[in-house]
C-alpha cells in the first residue's frame, strides 16, 4: 500500500473559534495548508465536535466559513474529545491508504492532542503544526488554573517535538514549513525534513 498523509482540521468550529487564543492568526494558517493540500491531493478531513454545547445544526456548531469542508471532502463528527473514538475515522484514513496524519485545530491540550495520541497508537506517523492549534483564550478567573495559552501552546509542541513513540514519526513544523509534494499515480506524502 502506498505511503499517504492526510491533513484532519479538528473542532474549528464557530462555537470553538469564538473563545480560541489567536483565532485570526490559527484560522489563516490552517486554511493555507489546506489550500496547499487539496492543490497536492492530500485529502482534507475535518472532524467536529457534536454535543450539549454545541449542538448539530446549530450556528456555534458550524464549521468557520474559511475552513468549511469542500464538496466531497470527509467529515467525521465525534461526541468525544477524541477524533478516533466511536467515530469512522480509523476506517476513512485506512481507506484513504494513509499513514501519516497531519493535526490542527481546537483545542491543543483536549482534542488536538487527544486525537494526535490516538493516531500515534492506532499506528498513523503525525506532524503536529505548530502554528495550526489553538486554545482558549484565558481569563482572570482562569489565571490561577490554566497555564498562559502561549505557553500551553508551545508546552506541547515542545512534548511532541521530543516524545519518542516506538515505530512512529512524529514532526513538529510551522504551517509555512509543511511541504506537500505533488502525487505520485496513487501516492500521497509530505516532503520529509
Amino acid at each position: 500500500m502506498p505511503s499517504g498523509t492526510a491533513l484532519l482540521v479538528i473542532d474549528m468550529q464557530n462555537a470553538t473559534v469564538a473563545m480560541a487564543h489567536r483565532a485570526a492568526g490559527t484560522v489563516a494558517a490552517i486554511a493555507a495548508l489546506s489550500e496547499r493540500a487539496r492543490a497536492a491531493g492530500v485529502p482534507v478531513v475535518t472532524v467536529r465536535q457534536g454535543d450539549e454545547g454545541m449542538v448539530p445544526g446549530s450556528e456555534g456548531w458550524q464549521v468557520v466559513a474559511e475552513l468549511a469542508p469542500r464538496e466531497g471532502e470527509t467529515v467525521v463528527d465525534k461526541t468525544t474529545p477524541d477524533g478516533f473514538l466511536h467515530t469512522g475515522l480509523d476506517a476513512t484514513l485506512k481507506a484513504l491508504g494513509v499513514t501519516e496524519v497531519i493535526v490542527t485545530g481546537f483545542a491543543t491540550e483536549i482534542c488536538v492532542d487527544t486525537t494526535a495520541r490516538q493516531a500515534l497508537s492506532r499506528g498513523y506517523d503525525l506532524l503536529v503544526v505548530a502554528d495550526g492549534h489553538t486554545t482558549s483564550v484565558r481569563t482572570e478567573a482562569d489565571a490561577g488554573d490554566l497555564v498562559p495559552a502561549d505557553r500551553s501552546i508551545a508546552q506541547y509542541n515542545a512534548i511532541y517535538r521530543t516524545i519518542g513513540w516506538p515505530g512512529r514519526s512524529i514532526r513538529v513544523r510551522a504551517a509555512a514549513d509543511v511541504d506537500f509534494v505533488a502525487p505520485s499515480p496513487g501516492a500521497r506524502g509530505v516532503m520529509p525534513a
